[in-house]
């Protein structure tokens, strides 16, 4: 069995933890986002729902906590769509030709980069987590320390395979692609999209009947349901609005995020299977 993917895994972590700029720059921003952009609009949101009576025996949660799970899949997005952006590096330096001149599976090179962007995706959440718990983001209110520790598991699962299945589409735009400006340019048109078109921010109930159309199949809305199912509860209260999440609303987001990166890794598998490297 080849573990050739392990190579590459601990190659491009090496390189994350070498670069200081890009380690220092991936692990303030979204902390730097929650911080000015979370506790600039919690005080005009949570104004806007306070008008509204309050459910007996509902959680009330403040925006800057709803908004939280938001950042945590924001924050997965970016590094993940820009996570391939390793491979256009080595096309361009010429190791990718070598690369694939090894009898190294190609499958194998996807998994490694894979993998070494979901662990940054790990680290980077739980930065975002620890940095909103001391600026009062209330999550795991009231659990106990083994709940807790479910509760982390089930984000971090929730985020890998959100994580994994954008690697493998990063990975498949990257290889195809000549320059970093091109990657660039696409990885930028599709983050926006994806991003306002999802319940990150704000409930999709505002939304146009096609946006939130889009939203539901959305697979950052996704990620989202599942951060806030384990982070803040199954039912609570947000901006006058109701949150209810059964165990069955979780398995569909969870499900559909698994088709997603099966996809996307048979996309990725296509595009490497067929690539030419000079």
């Amino acid at each position: 069995m080849h573990y050739g993917f392990l190579t590459i895994y601990w190659r491009d972590m090496i390189r994350f933890v070498r670069f200081k700029t890009l380690l220092i720059s991936a692990l303030v921003q979204p902390a730097l986002w929650m911080a000015f952009f979370g506790i600039a609009m919690s005080a005009n949101f949570d104004r806007l729902g306070s008008s509204i009576p309050p459910i007996p025996g509902v959680p009330e949660v403040q925006y800057l906590t709803y908004m939280a799970a938001g950042v945590i899949a924001m924050t997965t997005l970016f590094t993940s769509l820009f996570g391939g952006i390793v491979i256009l590096f080595d096309k361009n330096w010429g190791l990718m030709r070598e690369i694939m001149a090894s009898p190294l599976p190609r499958e194998q090179i996807i998994f490694g980069i894979a993998l070494s962007g979901m662990t940054k995706s790990f680290i980077q959440v739980m930065i975002v987590m620890a940095f909103g718990l001391l600026i009062g983001v209330t999550f795991f209110a009231g659990y106990t320390i083994g709940h807790t520790a479910i509760a982390l598991l089930g984000i971090l699962l929730f985020v890998g395979m959100f994580s994994i299945g954008f690697l493998f589409f990063s990975a498949a735009i990257s290889i195809s692609m000549e320059t970093p400006e091109g990657l660039q340019g696409i990885i930028t048109l599709l983050t926006m999209p994806i991003f306002f078109a999802s319940n990150a921010l704000y409930p999709v109930s505002a939304f146009p009947p096609v946006l939130q159309a889009i939203s539901t199949v959305n697979p950052l809305s996704q990620l989202v349901n599942g951060v806030r199912y384990f982070a803040i509860g199954d039912n609570f209260t947000t901006m006058g609005i109701h949150y209810v999440y059964t165990t069955a609303d979780i398995l569909l987001s969870f499900t559909v995020l698994v088709i997603f990166t099966v996809a996307m890794f048979g996309v990725a598998w296509w595009r490497f299977k067929v690539a030419v490297v000079t």
